[in-house]
């Protein structure tokens, strides 16, 4: 079984989208993911409603809880997928090194021309999360093919 971790910064809106996306595309599959995010600002909480909604309204149940991302995920999980910039070279850091499993997500999205980062949706309308929820759907095809071709 292949796991795969989304991480942004609080692990209410993006990561736990990738997160409910990735498993519903990959429910076939000998494949999981989980998320997290490398602030603890959100802990223990519920995804933001708007997230919760974007998902409900394309058909995919979205149940987490908060938690905040530790050095040790680089070892759990076959694929670290940063949400942006800032969350990756978070990471980076805290890994004391170079790690061969971590990724931006955009990196498998065919429509990124050059733009790697899922903008954080929080504190814009529902309109931010219905365009970041198309490009992570996208991101995971991509990322799916990717994980399948090299099994």
């Amino acid at each position: 079984m292949k796991k795969v971790l989304f991480v942004c910064l609080g692990n209410i809106c993006r990561s736990p989208l990738g997160e409910a996306i990735f498993n519903e595309k990959a429910k076939n599959y000998q494949l999981m993911a989980d998320s997290a995010g490398t602030a603890a600002y959100h802990i223990g909480k519920d995804p933001d409603h708007r997230s919760i909604k974007v998902a409900q309204e394309n058909g995919i149940m979205m149940i987490h809880k908060a938690r905040k991302f530790e050095r040790e995920d680089f070892e759990r999980f076959d694929y670290v997928l940063a949400m942006d910039q800032q969350n990756y070279e978070d990471m980076r850091a805290l890994s004391g090194g170079e790690v061969s499993n971590l990724y931006l997500l955009r990196e498998f999205d065919p429509l990124a021309d050059g733009d790697m980062d899922v903008p954080d949706p929080y504190y814009g309308g529902y309109d931010g999360f219905i365009h970041v929820f198309e490009m992570i759907s996208r991101s995971v095809d991509q990322l799916i093919n990717h994980i399948q071709r090299e099994n």
